[in-house]
């Protein structure tokens, strides 16, 4: 229920006004990884889609207790730091379903650690959100976004999915390039 209220903090860095909240983001990530899985399917890729829905539903499920931390701020903390509060954070939430938990944290280990087709297409979901949600601020007028346009290949990069990808992120470029261009 937290996520519902936590607002995506690194939108609100770059000035936009009444941001997403992080659950509204997952729902975002939920919607494009299916799609994602869809298309996989359909170039004969096999995916659970079932856990991969659940990857996509409780990857950010550990900002219910940090709160949405920006690359602005993480960097400031270091990676393994960052790494172990989350595992942390996951072990608490998660033990608390009982004889759930370790189904639940298996998802969040192979979400974060990449080891399935589903974490891959979860993560590209969850870059191709953030792409999409940048469009439509940009879209309403908001300023200072390009550094995530900038990132967007490398943030793809060792995926290991590009084929699924890649035309889906030139188009996204190639309409926001148009947009801007008819400001």
């Amino acid at each position: 229920m937290r996520l519902k209220s936590t607002p995506r903090i690194g939108w609100l860095l770059r000035g936009v006004r009444d941001v997403e909240s992080v659950a509204e983001h997952s729902f975002g990530v939920a919607v494009i990884a299916m799609l994602l899985a869809d298309r996989a399917r359909a170039r004969g890729v096999e995916v659970n889609v079932e856990r991969l829905l659940r990857m996509a539903l409780l990857h950010d499920m550990t900002e219910a207790r940090t709160g949405d931390l920006p690359s602005t701020i993480k960097r400031y903390f270091g990676k393994a730091a960052i790494k172990a509060a989350d595992e942390t954070i996951a072990k608490e939430i998660f033990t608390e379903l009982g004889d759930l938990s370790e189904s639940y944290l298996e998802l969040f280990f192979d979400y974060e650690h990449r080891t399935s087709v589903e974490s891959r297409l979860v993560k590209a979901a969850d870059k191709l959100d953030l792409l999409v949600q940048s469009r439509e601020y940009e879209k309403g007028g908001a300023r200072s976004l390009q550094e995530f346009w900038d990132t967007a290949d490398s943030d793809f990069a060792g995926l290991g999915i590009d084929d699924l990808i890649s035309d889906l992120v030139e188009e996204l470029k190639k309409s926001r390039k148009k947009d801007l261009e008819n400001k």
